[in-house]
């Protein structure tokens, strides 16, 4: 983004409150505190693990803990609750890998319609895709412990309306990829989009399903979106790291 007549600006308003310009090279801004970063830090994984469960459960969010090998059970437990209707998955092969999921989607596609995200298709057919859909089952790609918040970067398999438009919500996420809070994963974004290793049009940060708390002081869960989110945490087949 361009900004015009921005040093002109500051130099007008110095002039007019009497004051010399602060010159962030020479007087750079020094944090008094490491708040962002100690805070929660110390927790180990199994008190992360808790500590997310409680505050996703606190957004109206059904919270699972898994591993790979139960994983498929869970999901059809899932869908058999959910009931009938389409599902849409994304086109992540790399994700279903890690989890081992393919056998589990080659069953499923027996049972019921089952839609992808289709990198190759326009706009428009993937956003009626999503909004045909009854169920969507994602993958997240972190989960912030203090917040209860999934990340869920935009990727040609898996665009931003995949995570807004069906009916019911699940996103499976890597147990490993439970950090403690929003400092820890903008910093790890920001290196993957620096060194190139991520591409990306936006980053999505949900925390549970929309509601209507803060109109007239009544809740109501689902507002806009899907109606209720499941979040999975799980073991994947494969060491993953950050």
């Amino acid at each position: 983004m361009t900004i015009y007549n921005r040093e002109a600006f500051l130099d007008h308003l110095s002039e007019r409150l009497g004051t010399p310009r602060h010159q962030v090279d020479k007087e750079p801004f020094i944090h008094r505190n490491q708040l962002p970063e100690e805070t929660l830090a110390d927790l180990s994984s199994d008190e992360l693990l808790d500590l997310a469960k409680s505050t996703s459960e606190a957004l109206h969010v059904t919270f699972q803990v898994t591993d790979q090998t139960a994983l498929p059970a869970v999901l059809d437990e899932y869908l058999k609750r959910i009931g009938a209707g389409q599902l849409i998955l994304p086109t992540e092969p790399d994700q279903v890998a890690d989890y081992n999921l393919q056998g589990w989607i080659d069953t499923v596609a027996k049972e019921r319609t089952v839609k992808y995200w289709d990198p190759k298709a326009d706009r428009d057919t993937n956003l009626t895709t999503s909004q045909d859909s009854m169920v969507a089952i994602g993958f997240g790609d972190y989960l912030l412990a203090e917040s209860g918040t999934i990340t869920v970067p935009t990727t040609p398999g898996q665009g931003r309306a995949f995570n807004f438009l069906p009916t019911h919500y699940l996103s499976i996420v890597k147990r490993s990829h439970i950090l403690p809070r929003s400092t820890q994963v903008t910093k790890i974004y920001d290196d993957k989009i620096k060194s190139g290793e991520l591409v990306t049009s936006n980053i999505n940060y949900i925390s549970g399903p929309s509601n209507s708390g803060d109109i007239e002081m009544v809740l109501i869960v689902g507002v806009h979106g899907p109606l209720d989110m499941t979040y999975v945490s799980s073991t994947t087949v494969r060491k993953t790291f950050q």
